[in-house]
């Protein structure tokens, strides 16, 4: 799973609170090599998902790569990574970030944090008063504001955001469209075929928080929307930030029942035969900025760390 790719990206020094969702050309080019390497088939998640559903992958191992979102620097950096190399990719599409009016609020705080050096920020809990001079003083700054505004009921969530904003003279949907693909350009992607397109709900909301009624309208959407700009209807699903809090059984439950073959969350871990019971709930490994190492994403790909994760977690349930 990424989300940018970007010159430089996940290496700023200074206050880069979002760096865990950008990764180099260079890391991802020195991925697909290393995975090559060690005998592992990059394949399209059109392919991957049916060796899944049908337990048929044989010895050899396999991996999709996939990018949530919808950025720029998907087509700008990404692609012609892909392109060079032949390997297939999949990119995920929430169509309010490609009608350039989602608020990517993530980005929006870090935008105001960056360029302030003191925020004033109504919280469910009061008016906080943040002095942001330093770096550090910015990134607390950040950590003091991202997990409230994370918490909050999605429609206020997004209502808050624009108040923030404006009270900071940030332009929302301009931010969005001067990062977002546009259609033309999702078209473009479309006809390349390494690419498939996903959808990734309609307005980038965490499908748990929502009413059941209204999450599967976003998926649903979602699918309508792609289908109508670039001429077919998408087969699989990312949701959304995707991890415990944001997804659950109810959602997955929703994702077939919105027409989806698969759905794919952010929740760590390797897929393995048992995930053909439940292909609406497949899990991702994270090309995180903050770890752009081989040595790591080895130890991710040998699959010990779920294990561990996974053990612990049985623990606690006897205790």
């Amino acid at each position: 799973m990424l989300h940018h790719v970007l010159p430089g990206g996940g290496q700023q020094a200074g206050f880069n609170p979002n760096r865990g969702l950008e990764i180099t050309p260079e890391f991802l080019a020195s991925t697909i090599e290393h995975l090559r390497e060690r005998g592992v088939d990059i394949i399209s998640l059109t392919e991957a998902i049916e060796r899944i559903r049908t337990n048929s992958s044989g010895e050899q191992p396999f991996a999709a790569i996939t990018i949530d979102d919808g950025y720029r620097d998907t087509l700008e950096y990404a692609v012609p990574v892909m392109r060079e190399r032949n390997v297939p990719y999949a990119v995920f599409v929430a169509s309010s970030i490609a009608d350039g009016i989602c608020e990517l609020w993530w980005r929006i705080l870090e935008v105001a944090v960056r360029d302030n050096d003191l925020i004033i920020a109504a919280l469910p809990d009061g008016i906080v008063t943040l002095p942001s001079r330093t770096v550090s003083e910015k990134r607390s700054v950040f950590q003091s504001l991202y997990w409230p505004v994370r918490r909050m009921e999605q429609h206020e969530q997004r209502r808050w955001i624009r108040e923030f904003a404006a009270q900071y003279d940030i332009d929302i949907d301009g931010y969005c469209r001067s990062v977002a693909l546009d259609w033309d350009q999702i078209r473009e992607l479309a006809r390349d075929p390494l690419c498939t397109i996903g959808a990734h709900s309609e307005n980038h909301f965490a499908m748990s928080r929502l009413e059941p009624d209204e999450a599967l309208a976003e998926m649903t959407a979602s699918g309508d929307r792609i289908e109508q700009e670039i001429g077919h209807r998408p087969q699989f699903l990312a949701y959304p930030y995707g991890d415990e809090t944001s997804v659950g059984p109810r959602d997955f439950e929703l994702a077939a029942r919105a027409g989806y073959e698969a759905a794919l969350t952010t929740m760590k871990g390797l897929v393995s035969g048992d995930d053909a019971k439940s292909l609406w709930s497949l899990p991702r490994l994270s090309l995180n900025g903050d770890y752009q190492r081989l040595d790591y994403l080895d130890t991710l790909m040998s699959g010990v760390p779920f294990a561990a994760r996974d053990m612990a977690r049985r623990l606690l349930d006897r205790t």
